[in-house]
């Protein structure tokens, strides 16, 4: 199980996380018992359904990439490899599109307006080559943030527990911006003590 605060796996067993001290056995508990919040009924409009439904299954897609580990370190590669192999196909598609297009002008059966359109067909795939490289600088640079905060937050969960301090906690209250009272609660008890009294 991946603890649901810091992303840490943790082996099945543990009540609590090792890591950042969540309570998993109350996450285990909520996951096991939790019912679709969005009951549709007839009354429901078309749109509303497809709503309620994307956003269920868009649910489900997290928590399973929870619970296979794919965290966002993971996904940036998976969105650079992405890049990588729509820039193939693009340029791919542009070099058989320039190819065979000169092939059919070099035929001779096609006028010259028409040679002059197949001629620049090719340019058809420029488009995936530039939707290839988007993803890959954003996978590069984007999602290359993404997953350095993803990791800093993580190892500041696991550094306060290695130093014995619970990152929930609360902090110790500061007792210095109280004002001093001019009374005490005693005043009005003790003040017969304050007379002088004979010792027997």
């Amino acid at each position: 199980m991946f603890c649901p605060r810091c992303g840490a796996n943790q082996s099945d067993e543990l009540r609590f996380c090792k890591a950042c001290g969540a309570n998993l056995s109350a996450v285990r508990q909520v996951v096991n018992s939790r019912e679709p919040d969005n009951k549709l009924d007839a009354n429901t409009p078309w749109w509303e359904e497809i709503a309620l439904s994307d956003a269920d299954s868009k649910r489900r897609k997290e928590e399973l990439d929870h619970e296979r580990g794919i965290g966002p370190e993971v996904r940036r590669y998976a969105e650079i490899k992405a890049g990588v192999i729509v820039c193939s196909v693009g340029v791919a598609i542009a070099i058989f599109l320039a190819v065979f297009m000169q092939g059919l002008i070099l035929s001779g059966n096609v006028s010259p307006d028409t040679a002059e359109i197949l001629s620049r067909l090719w340019v058809a795939g420029v488009l995936p080559l530039l939707v290839g490289l988007a993803l890959i600088f954003n996978g590069m640079f984007v999602s290359k943030r993404l997953a350095e905060i993803a990791r800093q937050a993580a190892l500041k969960g696991s550094a306060a527990l290695e130093k014995g301090t619970n990152p929930l906690a609360l902090n110790a209250g500061d007792n210095t911006e109280f004002i001093p009272s001019r009374f005490s609660v005693t005043e009005e008890t003790t003040h017969h003590l304050s007379s002088h009294v004979p010792k027997r």
